[in-house]
């Protein structure tokens, strides 16, 4: 009996087309689901669509794609109750939908809209100098063979030229006007990917930091610090004064961490991915921001009544081949709890199989 490959007519668009969706959700670790295989579709058949413009800028490096992404570039369930798988295995430790993530969805599709414009407009820009030219060429032919009978004809064209011209200088005002949009959205979404009270790098940017590392196959850890008793700052100063104390902090980390990314996990809490290094250097460099931070006097602004000290305690954690980055921070908390049970003000670090060490 004839084998399916055997008794098949040669591959169409259409097979071709259907092999490049599968290869591409199996590139990127994506279930193959009606959301990611519309998205698939979508890229794959419009290959210099906004849409690929879109994904070559998030993929730039070779980052996979995420299901989280996708839902950013427009493409989520529908009501037929399809649903997205998530890459990561930490979902349960992802906060819910907040307005950043929202904001930050709509920047993208309002941004693949603007290009899909910005490439409309392009375009037409390009067919209206050449119906220009050609409108002049033969204005030309008909001065040259009409003589002095052809002044009506001249005269509707070049006034078809003026307007030509016209609509060509709106064309080119619109595309300036475009691309600053364009660049006013990137922006945006930088900010999206930002801690607004301490300009840090917020839990999404750090995510997409740690996937992008990950694929390097660098060396990494991760620390999570947690400021001590934090509650009794707001508590009996107030939260103005609780928010200098966090931009302070995070400054710190900022500038004893260097190039390795520091990020507001959420309330009190930093998290601090570094790469290329080993975990006695990560401990170093943290605990260097530690001693600058618990040596310092704070005072109050408005009084310089003391604020007394503050202090901060962290957990650094080694990232383990094929880990996911829930395991790993959940690891850096436990190190961080256990900080906080020895005394605070003081780093703990360890791998998977790491004795808690100080």
């Amino acid at each position: 009996m004839a084998s399916a490959a055997q008794t098949s007519q040669p591959f169409g668009p259409s097979d071709r087309l259907y092999g490049a969706i599968g290869a591409f959700l199996a590139d990127h670790r994506l279930s193959v689901d009606p959301v990611n295989y519309t998205f698939a579709h979508r890229l794959l058949s419009q290959p210099k669509g906004p849409l690929a413009a879109a994904v070559a800028r998030v993929t730039d490096g070779g980052v996979r794609l995420t299901s989280r992404d996708i839902e950013d570039m427009g493409f989520q369930a529908g009501a037929a109750g399809a649903t997205v798988a998530r890459d990561d295995a930490d979902d349960d430790d992802k906060p819910t939908e907040s307005p950043n993530a929202m904001m930050q969805a709509l920047v993208a599709r309002t941004q693949m809209q603007v290009e899909d414009f910005a490439d409309t407009v392009a375009t037409m820009r390009a067919e209206t100098q050449v119906f220009g030219r050609d409108l002049l060429a033969g204005a030309d032919a008909i001065r040259s063979a009409s003589g002095a009978t052809g002044e009506d004809i001249t005269r509707m064209a070049t006034t078809m030229l003026d307007r030509v011209q016209a609509a060509e200088e709106r064309l080119a005002t619109a595309t300036v006007e475009a691309e600053a949009l364009r660049v006013e959205l990137e922006a945006a979404r930088d900010d999206a990917r930002r801690d607004p009270l301490t300009g840090l790098a917020n839990r999404r940017a750090l995510e997409d930091a740690f996937a992008a590392a990950s694929e390097e196959n660098v060396p990494i850890c991760i620390a999570l610090c947690d400021i001590d008793r934090f509650k009794s700052v707001n508590d009996r100063f107030g939260h103005a004064v609780g928010d200098r104390v966090l931009k302070a902090i995070a400054e710190a980390l900022r500038e004893a961490c260097g190039e390795h990314l520091v990020a507001r996990y959420g309330g009190e809490e930093f998290a601090i991915l570094f790469t290329g290094v080993t975990v006695d250097a990560a401990v170093a460099t943290l605990d260097g921001a530690r001693g600058a931070v618990a040596a310092k006097r704070y005072r109050l602004r408005e009084t310089d009544a003391p604020l007394g000290a503050v202090t901060f305690s962290g957990g650094v954690s080694v990232h383990e081949a094929g880990e996911v980055m829930g395991s790993v921070m959940g690891r850096a908390d436990r190190l961080l709890y256990a900080a906080k049970h020895a005394g605070r003000n003081q780093i703990k670090a360890g791998g998977e199989k790491s004795q808690l060490a100080a």
